[in-house]
């Protein structure tokens, strides 16, 4: 008994000490950039985890004005708000339905949602719609390409979750007279809060911190998103990488503290999705 209490303390401590390795190589990459965005460019190339010696708060200041980042910020939020909006409005009636009526055109349309988990956006057919539809450039044009590539992930969490509730709370309701949207809407919408809060700070970082789409589909600079302002940025001060720091730690901040918020319900919701999808 004595031997097999060991073994465990042995395994529990081996699992600790691993989950901080990954805990330091996650957090000393962000102290480099937190404490460089506060220092002098002399100071900040030595990509140490040296307090500044004089904290220049007027490199946020600087940052801020000449890389343009007030009209990103805006930007970065109406795509990824906008995203989100239509893929959670979208996903979750259409989970419900999904989730309750086992035939063979639901589950065709699911193995469908779930294919596109994995499948890769196909850029050139995808640029060549927005132009035909007159959106290419256009916030909408990205919005509707995000809401498209998260449904899947959102159509996943979603069913899976309904799952988990009894039908028995369908049936009594349709004894009582009620329609299905009014079933969805009072009864399954309301247990969604942990699933719903999961999806939205999931899709919101995703779309927050893509590079790829925005750089492909929004022509004018004046639209682009806070990513696509770091690479512009690097290109003209990549000598000051307290600059260049700066400016990653506002792009990084609003989902840091969006994921601080939901990561309770992140988890509950990752969880529940996984176990009943």
């Amino acid at each position: 008994m004595s031997a097999e209490r060991t073994w465990r303390k042995i395994r529990l401590l081996c699992f600790e000490a691993m989950m901080l390795i990954l805990t330091l190589i996650v957090i000393i990459p962000l102290l480099v950039m937190v404490f460089g965005s506060f220092k002098n460019a002399q100071e900040a190339s030595l990509f140490n985890l040296k307090p500044p010696t004089k904290w220049l708060f007027s490199n946020y200041a600087y940052v801020f004005v000449h890389g343009k980042l007030g009209r990103a910020l805006i930007n970065s939020f109406i795509v990824a708000f906008g995203s989100v909006g239509i893929s959670i409005v979208a996903s979750a009636p259409c989970s419900y339905i999904l989730a309750r009526r086992h035939t063979r055109f639901t589950t065709s349309i699911y193995n469908l949602f779930l294919i596109g988990l994995f499948a890769p956006i196909a850029i050139v057919p995808t640029v060549f719609l927005l132009k035909y539809m007159g959106i290419l450039g256009d916030y909408w044009g990205l919005i509707l390409v995000f809401s498209a590539v998260r449904m899947s992930f959102c159509v996943f969490l979603f069913s899976g979750f309904i799952k988990s509730v009894p039908r028995e709370i369908d049936e009594a309701a349709y004894i009582d007279g009620a329609r299905p949207t009014r079933v969805f809407i009072s009864i399954i919408a309301p247990l969604l809060k942990p699933v719903m809060v999961t999806n939205l700070a999931i899709t919101t970082m995703s779309v927050w911190n893509d590079y790829m789409l925005p750089m492909y589909l929004l022509s004018s600079p004046s639209k682009w998103t806070m990513p696509l302002t770091i690479y512009s940025f690097f290109g003209q001060y990549f000598r000051d990488w307290n600059l260049v720091f700066a400016d990653l730690t506002i792009t990084a901040l609003p989902m840091i503290i969006l994921y601080l918020f939901a990561q309770k319900y992140i988890v509950a919701g990752m969880t529940v999705g996984a176990v009943k999808a």
